[in-house]
């Protein structure tokens, strides 16, 4: 008389066979160890900080400028202790999100910005230029800065605009990886230099500062690419595993090792399960892994990361079930594969360029995934502002994981 064997008995079988069948494939397994080093050590390599401090450079220097215009002043009604106000100011110094850099000749200034020249400042605020081509040693005790714009005045530039003289020129120089919009502010703030020297009003009214900025105001708070990347990063380890799953999948379709499991007493459902099972333990406890080692989990956020990375393990299974067995072949494996997985990574790029993403974005199953784990890290998301992502996060699981479990139990009974 034979002993019954209870369903849990064979879904733990069916586990240590998976795992056992994992651990024979060399290459996933190398690939996953190497992604659970990898990452965390080159998570540590990225930039913590953001320096939102623009750095402004400008020709001649504006002492000398005030010195050439103290008649015109004067003549507008600039008393004495004004004008003393102005010799002893020291506009070189950082302001809050300014750095003013002075240069005396033009030409210079236009070298740095375009790159022939290095400018360094020293602890001391003394400007050192270096010819980067002819070898020269680097001042010591001085940092390096970064100018990608620079603004070169008329001599007069002060006076003349007093003075109400026409055909001012000021030029205004930037790299070409400076962006269009960072350019118009440059030549708006020069024509509004202009206007006020010479006491005009702007010719437009502006509202009040409290109402321009919409949303969530950062200034002074932003995100570093470090805090920026490790959504990504969680969300990257749970895509790969696609990869791995679906081969495993697919190897045992191909080489008919299901039909050997269905001849003993595990059932299709057994199978499935097990499937399901080992597929989402090895999605999240991957996750896991590498969220430990990049840190992130706060008490306020760990609830809800973990669901979030339970919700994705998931799906990403479903979606390697339906990989797995749609593959004829590994070339057909693949392709199956980058089919699913190119649409599904298109959501992540999000985290790189923060912005309103596109509608069509939006649509995709993984959207509401990084856009919580970004919204949980970052801007201190609760689960009643990921209700209504969790919400599309689920009905996209169901969707996928179903398709996954139905592809696959059509594909064993057809075996």
């Amino acid at each position: 008389m034979s002993r019954i064997v209870s369903r849990p008995a064979i879904i733990r079988a069916l586990l240590k066979k998976e795992l056992k069948a994992y651990a024979r494939d060399k290459v996933y397994l190398f690939l996953t160890l190497l992604v659970l080093i990898a990452i965390p050590i080159a998570y540590t390599f990225l930039p913590s900080s953001v320096d939102e401090t623009i750095t402004l450079a400008v020709s001649p220097s504006v002492s000398s400028m005030v010195a050439d215009a103290k008649d015109s002043l004067k003549a507008i009604g600039a008393t004495d202790e004004q004008l003393a106000e102005l010799d002893d100011a020291d506009l070189s110094q950082e302001q809050e999100g300014l750095l003013l850099i002075e240069f005396d000749d033009e030409e210079d200034m236009q070298a740095v910005v375009e790159g022939t020249l290095e400018a360094w400042q020293t602890d001391g605020g003394d400007l050192v230029l270096r010819d980067p081509e002819a070898e020269e040693d680097k001042p010591e005790d001085a940092e390096k800065l970064n100018l990608d714009i620079g603004i070169a005045f008329p001599k007069d530039f002060i006076a003349d605009i007093t003075a109400e003289r026409s055909g001012v020129t000021v030029t205004v120089y930037s790299d070409a990886n400076v962006p269009e919009e960072i350019q118009g502010a440059m030549t708006s703030f020069v024509r509004e230099a202009a206007y006020q020297l010479a006491g005009q009003e702007l010719p437009v009214t502006m509202t009040d500062e409290a109402g321009i900025v919409l949303g969530t105001d950062r200034a002074g708070d932003q995100v570093s690419l470090k805090d920026k990347l490790r959504p990504m990063l969680i969300f990257m380890v749970l895509l790969m595993e696609t990869f791995s799953m679906a081969s495993l999948i697919s190897t045992e379709v191909l080489q008919r090792t299901v039909t050997a499991v269905l001849v003993t007493p595990a059932k299709t459902s057994d199978f499935l399960i097990a499937k399901t099972i080992f597929g989402t333990l090895m999605s999240l406890g991957q996750g896991l892994i590498v969220l430990l080692l990049v840190g992130g989990l706060t008490p306020e956020n760990w609830s809800l990361v973990l669901a979030v990375l339970l919700i994705g393990s998931m799906m990403f299974t479903g979606v390697a079930l339906f990989v797995g067995s749609s593959g004829r072949d590994f070339m057909g494996q693949l392709f199956y594969s980058m089919v699913f997985v190119i649409p599904l990574l298109i959501p992540s790029f999000s985290v790189m360029f923060p912005g309103t993403a596109a509608a069509w974005v939006k649509v995709l199953p993984t959207y509401p995934i990084i856009n919580t784990l970004v919204g949980a890290f970052n801007y201190g998301m609760t689960w009643s502002d990921a209700a209504g992502s969790l919400a599309y996060a689920v009905i996209w699981l169901v969707v996928l994981f179903g398709a996954g479990l139905l592809a696959l139990k059509r594909k064993v009974e057809s075996l």
